[in-house]
């Protein structure tokens, strides 16, 4: 039994097809649907796929015991994806599948596989030991977005010549993100001015995939979190601030996102503890930060085509918005090296001593400090070590490093 996860657009499904292309194998996807209509449609799967004629069920649970008994004379895989929207359909199949696994599992040939993208779903139905499928999962994989280093390599391989501001607009589109990635591979979206065109165009891929990703999800609530989104990618990064934005208590919708959805982080200076209240809000993914903030910021635009007004409002905005990105790039770029075992930012109450990058490794007890900017002429590095001087006693007293990043240090 192997669990995979991973944010929808990932590629779990072609991973999982292009490892499996030369074996049997059923692949079933999980539906809001009725319970019915999902054995009607796993059947007719098997009964070509597998050449076993099954007859008729109404029980997804009595089929899943009959493709055991099946697995006992016959290898194949069987995938569920989106397995967690059980939870909707059925959520008693959980014990029911485990017990049937459990009865049937060391005489079957069966590789089984669970994928799906809502994490905290998967991981509850997983991982908690109050769930009946703890603990029987053999593997457990979580797919990830592209690495930095990967994406350059990507880029460059396409466009040699490329400038910094060209891979910056790649990672802040995509954000290693493997089907946004093929959307400008196969538009040959390689620079900054190509990746603004292919995004803001008539037929556009990206235009409605904001809405598309996170609709089915959010169901009929969708437009009280898409405004808690939007609050949060347009700078509003507190709760009070956010609140205000959106003119409604958003306490219930910033829980359910960072806890049930995995959309946004909440994030801490370094060295405060959990209960700390000095606390800001993130959209973790880059694209949908991207979406939220001039895709559905502009939704009017976008309904009457006016591509050129929105590339135009893109460009305006963009140095002040790619600075940020930079930021994200680079604290990701450190943490994917493995020379530090923690990668953030700080600052105090009130906004104050903000720090883009601290970069700490604890075992030979030194940290990395940087300032983060698209012109690194903007930056002091005076500043920056009295900055410092704010952090938690015992980052102070480390070995420490400075350094001003820019654009061209990607």
């Amino acid at each position: 039994m192997t669990v995979i996860t991973g944010r929808r657009r990932i590629g779990k499904t072609s991973l999982i097809k292009h490892a499996l292309r030369n074996i049997p194998t059923v692949f079933f996807f999980v539906s809001k649907k009725s319970e019915t209509l999902h054995c009607k449609e796993l059947t007719e799967i098997i009964n070509s796929g597998l050449n076993e004629p099954l007859g008729e069920f109404s029980s997804m649970a009595k089929l899943f015991e009959a493709l055991m008994i099946i697995s006992k004379r016959k290898n194949f895989t069987l995938i569920f994806d989106e397995f967690q929207n059980y939870a909707y359909v059925n959520p008693t199949l959980f014990s029911e599948f485990q017990n049937i696994w459990d009865t049937h599992k060391d005489e079957s040939k069966i590789n089984l596989v669970f994928c799906g993208s809502i994490f905290s779903l998967m991981n509850k139905i997983f991982a908690d030991n109050k769930e009946p499928l703890y603990g029987r999962a053999t593997n457990r994989i979580t797919v990830r977005p592209f690495s930095i280093q990967t994406l350059k390599n990507i880029i460059v391989d396409h466009n040699p010549d490329c400038k910094p501001d060209d891979i910056l607009a790649f990672y802040t589109i995509t954000g290693g993100v493997a089907k946004y990635v093929e959307q400008l591979a196969d538009n040959s979206a390689f620079t900054l001015e190509s990746i603004f065109k292919t995004v803001f165009s008539f037929g556009s891929y990206f235009i409605n995939e904001g809405k598309d990703l996170l609709t089915y999800d959010f169901s009929k609530d969708y437009g009280k979190y898409f405004s808690v989104l939007e609050a949060i990618a347009n700078g509003n990064t507190t709760r009070a601030q956010i609140n205000n934005y959106v003119e409604f208590e958003c306490g219930g919708y910033l829980d359910k996102l960072e806890n049930n959805y995995n959309i946004i982080a909440k994030m801490r200076p370094l060295g405060f503890d959990t209960n700390s209240k000095n606390v800001k809000y993130s959209l973790a993914d880059n694209f949908l930060n991207f979406w939220f903030r001039f895709v559905y910021r502009y939704r009017s635009a976008v309904e009457i085509n006016t591509f050129d007004f929105l590339i135009q409002e893109l460009k305006q905005d963009y140095n002040t918005y790619s600075g940020k990105m930079l930021e994200r790039l680079f604290r990701q770029k450190y943490l994917e090296n493995g020379a530090y075992n923690i990668v953030t930012n700080f600052w105090t109450k009130n906004g104050e001593n903000e720090t883009d990058l601290v970069a700490v490794n604890e075992l030979d007890k030194k940290c990395l400090i940087a300032e983060i900017k698209r012109d690194p002429q903007r930056a002091n590095i005076m500043l920056l070590k009295q900055k410092s001087e704010s952090l938690p006693p015992k980052y102070r007293k480390m070995r420490k490093d400075y350094l001003i990043l820019g654009l061209e240090d990607i």
